[in-house]
């Protein structure tokens, strides 16, 4: 793909960055980003966190383009699975999502409008290479030019997601094939970046205070952090890993060890939740299908033994809100991997999607308010009184969208999408309060 051209001869829009979810590689923009600045207890400011610190929106191609089949785009293994009867929640598909291919210079304003830095989103693969591999798309990188030269006019940077789950179906389908191959096209496209990953993760808190307990908690986190982590910056799996899986996880040659350790420039950090963790090694079914759960000899539940609730629920079954959990993780990233630089990719909640809800009343999102408050807050912690190097943070989600088999029953958006009425966007109480922060010293 070469460099990528948009705009009269002699100017170009480069990619700054790719980023990745879980286990995609990840570029950043080659700028400074000081340490340091105002900030302390009370309410929370701009002044709470360095100076140079990056705030911003994420999102990903998938939940959000829609024009599934314009411009010669690709199918992608997505789309196959939301068109499959009864894997989406709410029977839907994202053949439209919120139709940002058409609307990204509305939605770049809006951010704007919000006084955010930086916008996170992703690479439609099947845009560029609409086979997975070969011949390049053209169209698709007309767009993606076209979205970075409207957030760089309004002074926004992008931070541009490399693969967000939408693999090409023609990839699946060769099911052999190296799919690192195909990401080299972009990684040729990029310049002055720097590499990371981010990976998804829960912060577990043991059940109880024996040591058994959180023995379980800090397998839980290996199994789930480590594992994926763990070779980046020891090239090996965590000890506790290979002591538990044996001979079944795979194991690095020397050079493949060499070539993964320190690769990444840093670390991105999707949290949203906290579970507690007890020990458990009775999982018979798990043990059978040697199950990942049963190597790890824990169970992981958003409720205490007694029943009680780790924090208010928000929507999703799964995401109880439990603020502390930022900073200890932070810390444990810290302690673990010798202070890395982290970027908070993405961290939000979400509402339902009542229908019986008005527009009116669904823009009141003061929990949502109240728990970026509170997560940002524990997140300034972390960094002014604890040291952890954490340089931007990015708010799932601008837009509420399609949230994968969930559907559109979820909506994480800080701003409201009318399904109903040709898609129209309308901020909730949620964005006045990122402008009054953002604006603030």
């Amino acid at each position: 793909m070469g460099r990528i051209k948009s705009g009269p001869p002699g100017q170009r829009a480069m990619l700054p960055l790719l980023l990745l979810v879980v286990v995609v590689f990840v570029w950043l923009p080659g700028r400074c980003i000081a340490q340091g600045g105002g900030g302390g207890g009370g309410q929370l400011t701009r002044g709470s966190f360095p100076n140079g610190f990056v705030f911003g929106t994420a999102a990903a191609a998938y939940q959000y383009e829609g024009a599934v089949k314009v411009d010669g785009r690709g199918q992608t293994i997505w789309d196959t699975f939301a068109h499959t009867f009864g894997k989406i929640s709410d029977f839907s598909n994202a053949d439209v999502a919120v139709d940002q291919y058409h609307r990204f210079q509305e939605d770049v304003q809006l951010m704007a409008d919000m006084g955010m830095d930086a916008y996170r989103f992703s690479i439609a693969w099947s845009r560029i290479l609409p086979n997975g591999t070969g011949q390049v798309n053209q169209a698709g990188i007309d767009h993606y030019n076209k979205v970075i030269n409207a957030l760089l006019s309004k002074g926004i940077q992008p931070y541009v997601t490399l693969y967000h789950w939408d693999l090409p179906q023609a990839l699946e389908d060769r099911s052999k094939y190296k799919v690192s191959t195909s990401f080299s096209v972009l990684f040729d496209a990029t310049q002055n970046g720097q590499l990371g990953i981010a990976f998804d993760v829960i912060w577990y808190e043991p059940m109880t205070n024996s040591t058994i307990d959180i023995e379980a908690a800090k397998r839980a986190q290996e199994f789930q952090l480590g594992w994926f982590a763990d070779p980046f910056f020891f090239g090996d799996y965590p000890a506790t890993m290979r002591k538990r899986v044996a001979e079944r996880l795979p194991k690095f040659t020397a050079d493949e060890s060499a070539l993964v350790k320190g690769a990444l420039d840093f670390m991105g950090i999707n949290h949203y939740t906290t579970f507690y963790t007890r020990n458990n090694n009775t999982n018979i079914i798990g043990k059978l299908l040697n199950d990942t759960l049963a190597d790890t000899g824990t169970v992981s539940l958003p409720f205490d033994k007694n029943g009680k609730p780790i924090g208010d629920r928000a929507n999703s079954i799964w995401l109880y809100i439990v603020p502390s959990g930022m900073r200890k993780l932070m810390n444990y990233v810290k302690e673990r991997y010798n202070s890395p630089t982290v970027y908070i990719t993405e961290n939000g909640m979400d509402d339902s999607n009542n229908p019986f809800t008005s527009i009116n009343d669904a823009l009141k999102d003061s929990k949502r308010i109240k728990y970026h408050n509170d997560y940002l807050t524990n997140l300034a912690a972390s960094i002014k009184e604890d040291g952890c190097d954490v340089r931007g943070y990015f708010a799932w989600s601008l837009l509420d969208n399609w949230e994968w088999a969930a559907g559109y029953t979820s909506r994480f958006g800080l701003y409201f999408v009318d399904y109903r009425d040709n898609l129209k966007r309308y901020p909730k109480n949620s964005v006045q309060w990122f402008k009054t922060l953002l604006s603030s010293s």
